[in-house]
């Protein structure tokens, strides 16, 4: 068997990164045992990086090394990898699809964009707040698997290039994630982590997205102008209306209303567990991680015949395992005072500033999530920030600037962010490509002026 040199180069450059790290380590004063974790924790996530097809086997190789080196015990290191956030993801992905298989995202989309005197400004207004709203409802993995079908569908019709509008529905995806604690697993994470509650991201994260949308939608109007011109042509000369109402009208049938009522109920839960958590005396976010449990233990009752398609082909089981196991790994970081440790020296460079601090977190968070998975880079984090947050008084800031700094700093590359690859994949499918200047043009634009006004309006609301 012949190794590529291309092989050799990476993991050159990955030794070369690893054993910078423990230089760096040293020299800031950490102990041997945190440099070690450090080092083992740079493997996990450069082999993430550099082997992305390999990342399962990089998670499991550097839990298994924090074990055999003794810088956690077995018991500690489960604790640390959230299982109550693996249930609750779990759960979701049981109801996604089984509402996929009633046809509830299809006839959700085709409610949205049955507009009437339909025009490209119209579409792209209809594509861009579906796509955001779906995504904070359900999670923008699904919500952009049934955008960019429908996308096709719609173009396919007008006989018009689909990449422009399966951008914008993908960069409409990933800042709508962020409006809701169950938009994105990454939401999730920081709300089990920080006590955050449903109602908090309505309060804090939700208005910041809407106006996000409507500088995206801006910016559209902007680069996509030619698109949009050539779909207004289309528009006129082919008429909309019919075709769209034939092709996206599906009546909601018995299984159909029914799937509602359990998606409604489920996300009534949602909205208010933090008050039915007070009544009841437990603790926070327990209703929440639970309330996909039960609605999952119902469809599975209910769906019988389907419950181990739900299991074995809805859930996404390599994810989980590879967000478990990373989880673990940052939790040890903790456990150890890797992360402490780190924490003082950000504060100790920014000199105990709230508005470089606020910074740090938001751009730094947004360029290494342009690069690196987005939820690496928020388990790598949130140990810091928890330290952050116990020197410095933040009234809780810096958990949304690492929220937006992680989403929208997915929209500036083609492999930002999850939602961005399964789009890339279903349009390499067609034989279609977006090349990565073409996504980085567009993306940039989009993720550093986006990140300014979040960068503004944090300032402004939590000076």
């Amino acid at each position: 068997m012949t190794v590529s040199r291309d092989f050799i180069y990476r993991i050159t450059f990955m030794a070369v990164i690893c054993l910078l790290v423990a230089v760096i380590g040293l020299m800031a004063g950490l102990e041997p045992r945190q440099v070690m974790a450090l080092s083992i924790f740079s493997i996990s996530i450069l082999g993430t990086l550099l082997f992305w097809h390999f990342r399962l086997s990089f998670a499991f190789f550097g839990s298994s090394l924090f074990l055999i080196t003794h810088l956690v015990e077995l018991e500690d290191f489960i604790k640390f990898c959230s299982m109550e956030i693996i249930l609750f993801l779990i759960g979701m992905m049981i109801l996604v699809g089984f509402l996929k298989e009633l046809g509830f995202f299809t006839w959700l989309l085709s409610r949205a964009l049955c507009l009437k005197n339909l025009n490209a400004k119209k579409f792209i207004i209809a594509l861009t707040f579906t796509s955001a709203i779906l995504a904070a409802l359900i999670d923008e993995v699904s919500s952009i698997v049934f955008m960019v079908m429908l996308i096709f569908e719609i173009c396919d019709y007008f006989e018009v290039n689909p990449i422009p509008f399966i951008i914008a529905s993908v960069l409409a995806t990933n800042i709508g994630s962020t409006g809701t604690v169950i938009g994105n697993p990454i939401g999730l994470f920081i709300a089990a982590k920080a006590s955050l509650t449903f109602e908090d991201f309505i309060v804090h994260a939700f208005p910041l997205m809407i106006l996000s949308l409507f500088i995206l939608l801006a910016i559209f109007f902007v680069v996509f102008k030619k698109p949009l011109k050539e779909l207004d042509e289309k528009i006129k000369e082919l008429g909309p209306n019919d075709f769209l109402v034939q092709l996206l009208n599906v009546p909601p049938e018995k299984n159909l209303r029914i799937g509602f009522f359990i998606l409604g109920i489920t996300l009534c839960i949602i909205g208010f567990h933090h008050r039915i958590e007070v009544l009841l005396g437990l603790k926070t976010n327990t209703i929440l991680l639970i309330a996909p449990l039960v609605s999952a233990s119902v469809i599975m009752v209910w769906r019988r015949e389907h419950a181990r398609n739900y299991i074995e082909k809805d859930v996404e089981w390599w994810s989980l395992l590879f967000f478990m196991f990373l989880f673990g790994q940052a939790g040890t970081l903790a456990h150890i005072g890797v992360t402490e440790a780190i924490a003082g020296k950000i504060i100790a460079l920014v000199a105990g500033s709230k508005i470089a601090l606020i910074s740090v977190i938001l751009v730094g968070g947004a360029f290494v999530s342009s690069i690196l998975d987005n939820v690496v880079v928020v388990a790598s984090l949130i140990p810091v920030i928890k330290n952050l947050n116990a020197m410095v008084e933040l009234n809780g800031v810096l958990w949304w600037a690492l929220l937006f700094g992680a989403c929208f700093g997915g929209n500036m590359t083609i492999i930002g962010s999850t939602a961005n690859i399964v789009a890339i994949g279903m349009l390499e499918k067609r034989g279609l490509t977006i090349g990565f200047m073409r996504w980085f043009r567009i993306g940039i634009l989009v993720g550093l002026i986006t990140l300014l006004f979040i960068l503004g309006a944090l300032i402004l609301l939590y000076r």
